[in-house]
């Protein structure tokens, strides 16, 4: 499988690039939505890249419309959104697909590197009781499930939807990629 470094993706203005661009960060990619119960997640996320960019932590965001249709906007109204509500700096991707056929290369990459999420726990019993069927494993369980990538592009760490961006267990996991080999 290929480094998620090699694999094209395009920015949320349409210009394609690879993740070689941010080589040698720590990365946190997270499939976003912006009508989502999850959606205020975005300032946490921001607040995290705030405190870290300096460190070598980015934060990438790619819109998904997976999970009942939560990202249904084009690029630039996902864009406008984000700045317009949560005031977001850190980098966003064109829509792609996180899950089911169409799947993206990049998160079939992702879940194929680390299939268990870390966290997983009563938030996947209350989609259930909403009447949701949740992907089954390994696949994205919903919206702003985090990888952590090390700065070899190595895939380290799998967040469940849920957990928060200040969560211990994220938080954690970013300072000790942020502390080796910098």
């Amino acid at each position: 499988m290929a480094s998620v470094y090699d694999i094209p993706v395009h920015t949320i203005k349409g210009d394609e690039i690879t993740l070689n661009h941010y080589q040698g960060k720590v990365l946190l990619l997270v499939n976003v939505a912006s009508k989502c119960g999850l959606t205020p997640q975005y300032e946490g996320l921001e607040k995290l890249y705030q405190a870290k960019k300096e460190d070598g932590l980015e934060i990438l965001g790619f819109p998904a419309n997976n999970f009942l249709a939560q990202e249904p906007g084009s690029n630039e109204e996902i864009q406008q959104f984000c700045s317009l509500n949560y005031d977001v700096h850190f980098p966003l991707f064109a829509k792609i697909s996180v899950a089911g056929e169409d799947k993206h290369p990049l998160y079939q990459a992702l879940i194929h590197a680390i299939p268990e999420r870390i966290g997983e726990g009563p938030w996947w019993k209350d989609l259930e009781d909403y009447g949701l069927i949740p992907n089954p494993k390994p696949e994205v369980l919903w919206n702003f499930e985090k990888f952590l990538v090390n700065r070899q592009g190595d895939v380290v760490a799998r967040f469940a939807p849920d957990i928060t961006a200040d969560d211990p267990r994220i938080v954690d996991a970013i300072n000790a990629e942020l502390a080796s080999n910098q």
